[in-house]
């Protein structure tokens, strides 16, 4: 069985407060994203545990390494927000910058209303290029001008990345091997959470209306298919984007969950048909009074990862009192949920707890080279990912494998 969940701090950095995102790297060490994103003059770090001595490293500090300075005057390289991208054959980790931190001295930073100001305006997602076994950045771009990366995926069969920016929410494709991009334009308003690719090497993002934007990279073509993803009766389609996916041990299907209020898990099988097929699985979370409004951080799903048992693992809200009642982040436990996919039958394993603060909020789950289960933590000061061991058989240090080549 699995052991209780440990909270790990990211003591070094004190101000950050969301933890984006979180991966297994080639080397299956787990790497994770200390970001401050509502603090000016902060830069985002990188961490990885170190299973050794069982400890959180900091190894790169983004905005010096990519020549931005959190104090230029600009809006900062504050966050990597779903852009970790670990490649096999080479040892390298791809990971990308994104926006919200304002630059130091300031309250805010508005990436529309700043758009055009000389002082502000925020550089543009940088690209690193990070050798996990030399420890070093090989190289580093600037792959969106003025915009963020909110998600990314890589092909690492054609050396490319694929990317949605913010705000303007356009789908990117980066060629590794040129450092060249191109942009196919914009997908919506509204956008998704992650870029996920099939056996195929197609990949998969959605629109603002939860209808499924697919790149085909052989027909070189972006195009909406009419596959929808899942959610409430009572709800319309529009914000029911994607928030977390992860592929099946087969690869034949990609099980994932919605970035709304009322969320579903669900399964999509890409290869099903000329569109796929999409099977919806049901809410994630606990009944409620619908006609009362909720946020997205309060009934909230994600942290989806295989586990080396076959079984798919992922944190939840949960709160008592039923269905009449209207929860608020502090009335919420994350949990630790385990799907069989067989029978699709649930179970939670653990609850997740730090002092003081909710831990309701889960962004991205990871499995390390031991079997062990990772997953970062959104909210409090400072941020920090959770641990869950588990019950592996002893000796190996594979089971990271197969790697998830997105964010």
């Amino acid at each position: 069985m699995p052991g209780d969940p440990s909270f790990y701090e990211f003591t070094d950095v004190p101000t950050s407060d969301s933890c984006w995102s979180l991966s297994a790297g080639p080397d299956g060490c787990i790497y994770a994203a200390a970001c401050s994103e509502h603090l000016g003059g902060v830069s985002v770090y990188v961490a990885r545990y170190d299973d050794e001595h069982d400890r959180l490293d900091y190894i790169l500090e983004l905005a010096t390494a990519v020549n931005d300075p959190p104090d230029s005057g600009r809006a900062t390289q504050c966050k990597i927000h779903y852009c970790f991208c670990p490649s096999r054959h080479d040892g390298i980790l791809y990971a990308a910058t994104h926006l919200s931190g304002p630059a130091l001295g300031d309250f805010l930073y508005s990436p529309w209303a700043d758009w055009s100001d000389p002082r502000k305006a925020f550089r543009g997602s940088a690209l690193i290029a990070y050798d996990t076994k030399t420890d070093e950045v090989r190289w580093w771009d600037t792959i969106a001008p003025r915009e963020g990366s909110r998600c990314m995926a890589l092909d690492e069969e054609r050396g490319r990345i694929y990317i949605v920016t913010y705000p303007r929410d356009h789908f990117v494709i980066y060629d590794i091997p040129t450092r060249t991009r191109r942009d196919l334009g914009r997908i919506g308003s509204v956008n998704s959470q992650i870029v996920f690719t099939d056996r195929r090497g197609r990949a998969y993002t959605s629109s603002d209306m939860g209808q499924l934007v697919r790149y085909d990279p052989d027909r070189d073509r972006l195009e909406e298919i009419p596959t929808y993803i899942p959610c409430e009766p009572y709800q319309s389609r529009w914000h029911s984007v994607f928030y977390d996916a992860v592929a099946s041990p087969e690869g034949d299907c990609i099980y994932a969950v919605t970035w709304r209020a009322h969320e579903h898990l669900f399964r999509y099988w890409p290869e099903d048909g000329p569109y796929g097929r999409m099977e919806d699985l049901g809410p994630a979370t606990p009944e409620r009074d619908r006609s009362l409004p909720i946020d997205t951080f309060t009934d909230h799903t994600g942290g989806l990862v295989f586990g080396a048992d076959g079984m798919l693992y992922y944190v939840a809200s949960r709160w008592e009192g039923g269905p009449d009642v209207r929860p608020t982040p502090q009335d919420c436990t994350g949990v630790i949920y385990r799907m069989d996919p067989r029978t699709l039958a649930r179970d939670d394993m653990a609850p997740l707890a730090r002092e003081k603060f909710p831990a309701q909020y889960v962004s991205r789950g990871g499995r390390d080279r031991f079997g062990n289960l990772f997953f970062g933590h959104v909210g409090g000061r400072p941020s920090g990912i959770f641990r869950m061991p588990m019950d592996v058989p002893g000796g190996r240090s594979d089971l990271h494998e197969p790697l998830r080549t997105w964010g």
